[in-house]
């Protein structure tokens, strides 16, 4: 039924980047105004607090392309995920809204349901071009017991592939991307490929066999390269430095001496996705567009550091092995990892450039979140406040012209776990134990205390 390069068959991952077409409806005829900015959204994968090289947590990253991203507008040091896990947290920032709202509160409660608009649905329907680069993660799979009963009728196991038109809506190309090359590791499917030509509207498979990081910051120039007039939405997800770790020699060298493996590995994939990023701005100065380009840098949540797998921040398996082990990024110096609503979980890389209307050189500690992206975008945009959307505008802040905090305070549940961030006072109810309240001291990294019953400041 599709057209492919080299395999044939699909995985049911891969199966889940197939865009409808159908699903995808024609471009609005809204008029592109020049003055209104590209937008990219960035997001990487289980990359720690500590490891932005401008936070000047640890000595051994380096990441001096974003370091400059950074200088050029705002950082934020209590930038917040909705959640401590990829899916939810996910589907809060293209929403723009809690995923608790829709029911999503963690992975196998997905898919992201259809009645909810995607920031490239509303972009697309305001003229934007748009496109989606690395992971999605929103689709069916397997985890989702609960949609599988209601709308598959039968059991579905990691060996099951879900039929396409049972996926179709549920695609990149049916929530607002016009143009995808979606996959995380080495297979693709995708409607245009590395070089910008176009291929089926549908997706054809694409096997590929260079380092996943590098591949994806390709495709993402690849798409720069396609745009014309309109302005466009980039949404770039790097599948980094996610499990199972690889990097090439060439990345690898960067980082000699004594350390866990896992360690050289992650600052390697680390280093490959700040590189990327350069070459990215790179590409939009020569096109003249990095004035009016707004970018967004996040993570989708904190690094995992092997608590549970019992192998905290320890070369336990190679490097190459999937599963519940650290994978070599760290939350320093922040509590917690991912799967905890304690700072480490949930507290992530954070970098808004605007060079057209932001100020560089900012560094912001008031508490944002990934669900003001949709809202800053929106905004941006020129379109219409939607009351839907749970983030803020950061525009006002970000120009100098709004003070003080944007959230009263920003809301998390997940698992069995609630949390509550207010001013300088976060909240965390951990499951059956007692709640933890710990004082936020202004200008210093925050760590949720663990203990019962106890007050510390962070």
């Amino acid at each position: 039924m599709y057209p492919s390069r080299g395999a044939a068959a699909l995985s049911s991952a891969l199966l889940g980047c197939i865009a409808a077409t159908l699903a995808q409806g024609s471009p609005t005829a809204v008029s592109a105004k020049p003055d209104r900015p590209n937008v990219i959204v960035v997001v990487t994968d289980d990359f720690g607090y500590g490891d932005l090289g401008i936070y000047g947590v640890l000595a051994d990253v380096r990441t001096p392309h974003l370091d400059r991203l950074a200088r050029e507008g705002a950082l934020f040091t209590n930038g917040y995920s909705t959640a401590p896990q990829c899916s939810p947290s996910r589907a809060g920032l293209l929403t723009g809204k809690y995923q608790q709202r829709f029911g999503y509160d963690h992975n196998g409660l997905g898919p992201l349901p259809l009645e909810e608009r995607t920031l490239a649905d509303r972009l697309k329907e305001g003229g934007y071009a748009t496109g989606l680069v690395g992971k999605w993660h929103l689709e069916p799979n397997w985890t989702d017991k609960r949609w599988a009963a209601e709308h598959y009728k039968q059991p579905i196991d990691p060996k099951v592939r879900l039929p396409h038109e049972v996926l179709a809506p549920y695609l990149p190309g049916g929530r607002g991307f016009e143009e995808f090359y979606c996959g995380e590791l080495a297979q693709y499917v995708a409607n245009f490929d590395r070089t910008g030509k176009s291929l089926s509207p549908d997706g054809e498979v694409l096997n590929e066999s260079g380092f996943r990081v590098d591949v994806q910051t390709q495709a993402a120039l690849a798409f720069l390269s396609r745009q014309g007039q309109r302005p466009f939405f980039l949404y770039l997800s790097y599948y980094a430095p996610h499990v199972p770790l690889a990097a090439p020699p060439e990345y690898l060298a960067r980082f000699p001496g004594e350390m866990p493996e896992r360690r050289r590995y992650a600052l390697a994939m680390i280093a490959a996705v700040d590189e990327g990023l350069g070459r990215i701005v790179e590409a939009l100065e020569k096109r003249g567009q990095r004035e009016n380009t707004l970018i967004f840098f996040v993570s989708d949540n904190g690094a995992p550091l092997g608590v549970n797998a019992g192998s905290f921040m320890q070369d336990v398996k190679p490097v190459a092995a999937v599963g519940p082990y650290w994978d070599g990024s760290r939350n320093d110096p922040l509590r917690g990892e991912k799967g905890m609503l304690s700072e480490g979980g949930i507290r992530v890389p954070f970098i808004v450039s605007w060079p057209a209307r932001i100020r560089e050189g900012q560094v912001i500690s008031q508490p944002v979140s990934t669900l003001d992206i949709a809202s800053t975008s929106v905004a941006a945009a020129g379109l219409p406040a939607d009351r839907e959307l749970d983030g803020v505008d950061l525009t006002p802040w970000l120009t100098g012209v709004a003070t003080g905090a944007p959230h009263d305070a920003l809301y998390w549940r997940f698992w069995s776990q609630e949390a509550v961030r207010s001013g300088d006072w976060k909240l965390v109810r951990l499951g059956t134990r007692m709640s933890s309240c710990s004082s936020i001291s202004p200008g210093t990294p925050a760590r949720t205390s663990m203990s019962r019953h106890s007050t510390r400041r962070f």
